[in-house]
């Protein structure tokens, strides 16, 4: 299998950029597959940090970097982010970026109505008031305007007015102002030169480059928790956000998507509302917040915290098809002296050993504890497993153990090069 799919196997916030670019360097071509820009990659590469929201993180070692069908864009927040990225010395051409023609976009009024929601609602769900959940509910409406309308003006006015008949509705029911077509449309004219530069029918060109035994890298975005099916619903985001996800937001079949690697966190940790089983408030938890820096990277949003979560993983690696796992942020348990693994829920006189879809069962649940001997020493940079001590590496195998799937990469620390590397995903 010379393809691989990186998911993450939490609530996000794994540590995916680094690993996504890490395993660039073995790639040839990126793929973004799903999700907008609500979820952020962090890379740090030679002391340098790039924050990329929608742009693939193939783009920082100039891999050819796609976004696929399946990303809801603001066409505004791409350029935005190619020009800020470039300011780093990172330039985007089209050849080196490509966006899927039939990708839906993201307009005003979809962070309008997200964010009046969001404001109006007594059950908050948490979102980034970034009009993703919008977006993704036009498109699946048959009303959305896709990156190739763009390129045909006589055919987008009478769909900007249909989209409209649909949003003023919605819209008066929320006490917002009507939004105005013509200025929607002068809007999305001034930046179609620009977008459409890097636009192209996706599928054909991965098609090819399958075809030509080049390595695709599929990148997801947020974790398996939030899958709009699999996740702790209705505190999830709109998109699939599974493995399976990769063949259907970017145009390629099942078969083509290779080797699946889940990003997993050392802990656990969530942004935003929904429950949390293993959730800390405690001295622990303002450890892992403190040491492991537990800041949104797009949003600034504390993220909440808690052990590690064994139980989900195992849920995450049955529904993702994971064949094995990149564990990051080892580094940030030195120092405590005991650790503790969720292994199971007590939901009243039950005990579960997953879990349930019920939001009144996900919201009752408490964490079923395996106590562990911490470590005193050093992980961090550590790039070899033997240079682990006894402590950590039991942790690790007891992990193995519990989510049902091998540690195939190790990370040490936010550096790219402070990765071990257990199993090589492009050798399947």
């Amino acid at each position: 299998m010379a393809n691989v799919t990186v998911v993450g196997a939490q609530w996000g916030d794994e540590g995916k950029g680094k690993i996504v670019d890490w395993l660039s360097n073995r790639a040839d071509v990126v793929v973004r597959f799903q999700g907008g820009h609500n979820a952020g990659h962090t890379l740090v590469v030679d002391g340098k940090v790039y924050k990329l929201a929608l742009l693939p993180s193939g783009v920082v070692q100039g891999k050819l970097s796609v976004i696929g069908n399946g990303v809801v864009v603001d066409p505004w927040h791409l350029l935005s982010e190619i020009d800020k990225i470039a300011e780093q010395g990172v330039v985007i051409t089209p050849d080196l970026l490509v966006l899927a023609d039939n990708a839906c976009l993201i307009l005003p009024l979809h962070k309008d109505l997200d964010q009046a929601r969001e404001a109006a609602s007594t059950q908050k769900i948490g979102t980034t008031g970034r009009g993703i959940g919008p977006a993704y509910e036009d498109k699946v409406g048959r009303r959305a305007i896709r990156v190739a309308d763009l390129a045909d003006p006589e055919a987008l006015k009478p769909k900007i007015e249909r989209l409209l008949a649909h949003h003023g509705a919605l819209r008066r029911g929320l006490g917002l102002p009507e939004a105005d077509g013509d200025e929607l449309f002068d809007a999305l004219m001034a930046v179609a030169p620009r977008v459409l530069a890097y636009a192209q029918p996706a599928w054909r060109l991965l098609d090819k480059a399958h075809k030509d035994g080049r390595r695709i890298l599929f990148e997801g975005a947020q974790g398996a928790l939030l899958d709009v099916d699999h996740g702790t619903y209705p505190f999830v985001t709109s998109s699939n956000t599974v493995a399976g996800q990769a063949s259907a937001g970017s145009g390629m079949g099942p078969s083509a998507t290779g080797y699946v690697l889940g990003i997993v966190k050392a802990y656990t940790t969530r942004v935003g509302e929904g429950p949390f089983a293993a959730e800390l408030d405690d001295e622990v938890g303002k450890h892992l917040s403190t040491v492991g820096r537990e800041v949104g990277v797009n949003t600034g949003r504390a993220r909440r915290c808690g052990w590690f979560d064994a139980v989900l993983v195992r849920q995450s690696v049955a529904i993702n098809g994971i064949h094995g796992v990149a564990l990051t942020k080892l580094d940030v348990l030195d120092g405590l002296k005991t650790l503790k693994i969720c292994v199971g829920y007590r939901i009243g006189d039950k005990v579960f050993d997953y879990l349930p879809a019920g939001m009144r069962d996900q919201k009752a649940a408490q964490p079923i504890y395996e106590e562990m001997d911490g470590w005193s020493e050093s992980t961090a940079g550590a790039r070899s497993f033997k240079d682990l001590n006894a402590n950590a590496v039991k942790y690790v195998r007891r992990v193995e153990e519990l989510i049902g799937a091998p540690v195939a990469l190790l990370s040490t620390s936010p550096e790219r090069d402070d990765t071990i590397l257990m199993r090589d995903p492009f050798q399947g």
